[in-house]
């Protein structure tokens, strides 16, 4: 089984860490591998609805991104990147406070289309929110910006 490159985790754990749109949600990047990611969140003002509690769409906002990253290292092109081309969530208890913790699994990745599914657990393991997302894999030349990064895997 391949080893993801140390150098390259710390990198990518970087930029998506202090990117705009996870940065806004205070989501951290605090896992990631051949086939899984782990994303955290402190629960904070900014993440509740008028009610009070966790709002759904932090709840898809995680999903979408922890799915996402579960797929990356899959990915046998290093030209490739992905989007989100489907998300099927289903909300099974709601959150008002501490820490949420979404852990992502790739399924299946082919040749243009990935699978993976994700959940949102709180500190008790509760499972607050169960999700899918179907990812399209994409080519640098489709991409605004070049990012770049140490190789993924150690020989």
């Amino acid at each position: 089984m391949k080893k993801p490159n140390p150098e390259h985790v710390k990198k990518l754990c970087s930029i998506i860490n202090t990117s705009p749109y996870p940065s806004l949600l205070s989501m951290k990047l605090v896992d990631i591998g051949v086939g899984y990611a782990a994303i955290e969140i402190d629960i904070q003002e900014k993440h509740r609805q008028l009610m009070g509690v966790v709002h759904g769409g932090m709840f898809a906002s995680l999903i979408d991104t922890v799915a996402f990253w579960s797929v990356y290292y899959e990915l046998n092109d290093p030209d490739a990147w992905l989007t989100s081309v489907d998300l099927k969530l289903n909300y099974l208890a709601p959150a008002k406070s501490g820490k949420l913790f979404a852990k992502g699994l790739q399924i299946k990745v082919g040749k243009k289309i990935c699978y993976a599914e994700a959940e949102i657990t709180n500190s008790n393991g509760d499972i607050l929110t169960h999700g899918t997302s179907t990812l399209m894999i994409l080519h640098k030349k489709e991409l605004v910006e070049d990012l770049s990064f140490p190789r993924k895997f150690l020989d």
